[in-house]
């Protein structure tokens, strides 16, 4: 089989050219299956739709109005600027680092969860300036690299592209090339400029299409057979106690790993993740390039989905008696408390808001504690992954465990959406992971969870992790909804009044409509 990653370019193709990622759609969750064609488009090499059958008719609902974007060269700070023993210089004015201090933050945090010794972020900018952007800015980064050695004495030098810098065609290949054998450690360019592309998990890729092709061992000489990488972001590590009843071990990538943690991946048993939005171009790399098997199995949320995943791995390492009792002994452990929290849920429903595979993990979970779901946000869809194992198409996994999501929204984090979803879709609380639409639900009345450690609902004690939580968002209900009452959000009784969160893409005429109002008003 052709290698579905191609790690000859320093550069990665756009989620939305490889895989058919998009960031607008609405409908029923069942309807969205049945354009996307996973199990069609799984089929064609990089997830193309072409020839593969009536199915594939996936079409992108596209809006006059973006409210907001996530930079590219962001998400490569957040990733591999959480690197402990390797620099990221972000060639790019200063303003591009301008949420180092948040990311630093995150380090911080991901480090005390994992037990980790605190350190700061070694991140550096090489501050172009006017005079840069016209004559160029090669030199600067010449300089900035031979800092960074002096400096730090880094296992590895990653150059950061930023939209300035793509803008004026400076050749960070040229300059990382040229520089290496000076500086004694890999020097690695990431095309990360902030218009990349239209989604960020493009940029997941880049980050780890980076390490791939110069960090990772490409010649390892032993197998750790105990030994499973897990791409995740900072949470803490509940997977440890998952795996060792297999007598199995922990490497986590790319957050807060170091440089010999990365190099070793190549040397695991197999790679799984807790997301296959997240993981799914790592995965099928390490399996292309040296035959590690990527866990073809549901994500571990809930008990049918964590029994699956915890099954596969054992098939791999020969470990299946030791998961099977490990599962038994886990279903009569967490039944009496699952029952609990079973009763006081109730007749209570849930929505959640989220990236695309995580979102499906959630709703998981959430029927595991018998809370109904009748929509859900997800801020892109993913109509096949790097992987496309059949037993990761996370959606369908969902909907043929519990049933469809008849409002299934698929959109970018667009605060406006929200009181028309809100609308649509009876729910009693909010489960976000990124927390800048939490206030905004916040003030529409609804109790929310901003959920910073993604592993929290992870495995048999993750269903119970959430529903401790859960208890106590529903416990603020009367105070959000004395804050709707007293707070007053931006958008106007008009938007507020309208029922479809895609009125500026449905209604060709609502443009005329709008003008129409503003000369009223300035008359």
């Amino acid at each position: 089989m052709a290698n579905r990653i191609n790690l000859n370019m320093t550069t990665v193709e756009n989620r939305e050219l490889r895989l058919g990622t998009i960031i607008g759609w609405d409908g029923s969750a069942k309807e969205l299956i049945r354009q996307s064609a996973y199990d069609e488009r799984s089929i064609k090499k990089h997830g193309s739709c072409k020839g593969a059958g009536e199915g594939c008719k996936l079409c992108e609902l596209y809006s006059p109005l973006n409210q907001e974007t996530m930079c590219s060269n962001a998400i490569v700070q957040c990733q591999i600027g959480n690197l402990t023993d390797c620099v990221l210089i972000t060639h790019a004015p200063t303003g591009c680092d301008g949420e180092t201090p948040k990311f630093n933050l995150t380090m911080h945090m991901g480090l005390a969860r994992r037990g980790k010794p605190q350190q700061n972020t070694l991140n550096m900018s090489t501050n172009l300036v006017e005079k840069d952007m016209v004559f160029g800015a090669s030199g600067k980064l010449r300089e900035a690299i031979r800092l960074a050695k002096e400096r730090y004495n880094p296992k590895a030098i990653f150059i950061a592209m930023a939209c300035a810098t793509a803008i004026i065609g400076e050749d960070i290949d040229s300059v990382a090339e040229e520089l290496e054998p000076e500086v004694g450690v890999p020097v690695i360019p990431l095309h990360c400029e902030g218009f990349r592309s239209k989604h960020w998990s493009t940029v997941f890729d880049v980050s780890f299409h980076g390490v791939l092709r110069q960090v990772v061992n490409h010649h390892p000489t032993k197998k750790q057979k105990d030994l499973v990488n897990i791409i995740a972001l900072w949470g803490i590590d509940w997977f440890s106690d998952l795996l060792r009843p297999l007598g199995l071990r922990v490497n986590y990538l790319l957050d807060n790993a170091s440089f010999d943690e990365i190099r070793q991946a190549s040397e695991a048993v197999a790679t799984t993740t807790f997301c296959e939005t997240l993981g799914g171009y790592m995965g099928a790399a390490l399996e292309d390039q040296y035959g590690i098997p990527q866990v073809d199995a549901p994500q571990p949320y809930g008990i049918k989905g964590t029994d699956a995943w915890l099954r596969a791995i054992a098939k791999i390492v020969g470990k299946e008696k030791e998961a099977e009792e490990f599962i038994e002994s886990e279903h009569k452990r967490i039944e009496p408390k699952l029952q609990h929290y079973r009763e006081i849920f109730k007749g209570k429903y849930g929505m959640v808001l989220t990236g695309s595979a995580y979102a499906h993990g959630l709703i998981t979970v959430l029927n595991e504690l018998g809370i109904k779901n009748e929509g859900a946000l997800v801020f892109h869809h993913d109509p096949v992954y790097d992987g496309a194992g059949k037993n990761q198409d996370t959606l369908k996994e969902l909907i043929d465990n519990y049933g469809d999501i008849p409002h299934y929204t698929v959109s970018k984090t667009r605060a406006f959406q929200l009181p028309q979803l809100l609308k649509r879709a009876k729910t009693d609380f909010l489960i976000i992971r990124h927390p800048g639409l939490a206030s905004v639900a916040g003030h529409l009345g609804v109790p929310t969870f901003a959920l910073g450690d993604e592993h929290i609902p992870v495995g048999y004690d993750g269903i119970l992790r959430m529903g401790e939580i859960l208890i106590g968002v529903l416990a603020r209900t009367k105070f959000n909804q004395t804050l709707h009452r007293h707070v007053r959000l931006p958008y106007n009784d008009w938007w507020f009044a309208q029922d479809d969160p895609f009125k500026l893409s449905n209604d060709k005429d609502v443009f005329k409509e709008i003008e129409t109002r503003l000369e009223k008003l300035s008359a």
